[in-house]
């Protein structure tokens, strides 16, 4: 209403500013008004009916297409510069997320504070209904950084593409096996995340994979991955490093259902599909797959 109040406001200054080309012209309609008491202005117009319509609400099924608010940089934003993510996409099997649902609705009952990665709605919400939760928090792409997200130059961004597809540019399909519950914490200490991580199957080729990306981020003067790689999938995080209790929960419900994985059972499996690059809002594909 109050833009409605401007906007009204500022169209009776244009009017009267285009019917009073001189001052002294406008003082004396103002004092023809002052001495005809009787004469009114023209009754404004109806506002239009979008100014006092609510917003609709975004439905869930939107979600996890708009929501990218936990991904948060751990640099300021500048101008020119890309932030650059080289990473794994990964899908969780369709019947892997049904057996993963009663682990989810079970720690988000534990612990309200977690928010659903690239969601950042509260987990509990959506686990008030199997299908969301299914559909929402386990559905959709998930990623294994390769390295770190890190500010890159329009100018280097042909140069980081190229050099990245020469060093990755075909690789065999493999298995990747998730077979650990983990919980991780950012550098600053500022958010915990809910997690699954790789320890075998895969392991290895991936360790190669990194190292190339560490190659090419050297090249160009970028900061290195972390010296002991942990390859992983984020599901949930909370603010703050809850890291303690968080691992209390996770083995608790491991003690209480081996489903819920542990070191000598995979919790989901799936095969390597590529490696791709997204660089600001642009996505690369960086290799080719080969079947065995």
């Amino acid at each position: 209403m109050d833009a409605l109040r401007a906007s009204y406001a500022s169209s009776s200054d244009s009017d009267a500013d285009a019917s009073s080309p001189h001052k002294s012209r406008s003082r004396d309609s103002c004092s023809r008004q002052t001495s005809n008491p009787q004469r009114s202005s023209d009754p404004l117009p109806p506002p239009p009916l979008a100014l006092l319509a609510p917003p609709p609400p975004q439905s869930l099924a939107n979600y996890h297409q708009t929501g990218h608010g936990s991904r948060v940089r751990t640099f300021p934003h500048v101008e020119g510069n890309y932030a650059l993510h080289v990473f794994i996409p990964v899908i969780i099997p369709p019947a892997k997320r049904i057996e993963l649902v009663p682990f989810m609705r079970r720690v988000a009952s534990l612990v309200p504070s977690l928010q659903v990665v690239d969601v950042d709605i509260p987990l509990g919400d959506l686990c008030k209904d199997d299908q969301k939760l299914e559909q929402i928090v386990l559905g959709r792409e998930f990623h294994i950084s390769l390295g770190r997200t890190v500010p890159i130059r329009v100018h280097q961004i042909d140069s980081v593409v190229t050099m990245l597809r020469q060093k990755l540019q075909s690789h065999k399909r493999y298995w990747i096996d998730f077979s650990k519950w983990e919980v991780f914490v950012n550098d600053e200490r500022t958010r915990s995340f809910l997690s699954i991580e790789v320890i075998a199957g895969g392991l290895s080729e991936m360790a190669r994979q990194i190292q190339a990306v560490n190659d090419v981020y050297k090249r160009h003067n970028l900061p290195e991955f972390y010296k002991d790689p942990r390859p992983h999938i984020s599901l949930a995080w909370a603010l703050g490093d809850i890291s303690f209790s968080l691992k209390q929960v996770v083995e608790e419900l491991k003690r209480y259902n081996v489903n819920y994985g542990s070191s000598n059972k995979s919790i989901f499996a799936c095969k390597f599909s590529g490696i791709e690059c997204k660089i600001g809002k642009k996505s690369y594909k960086i290799c080719n797959v080969q079947d065995l």
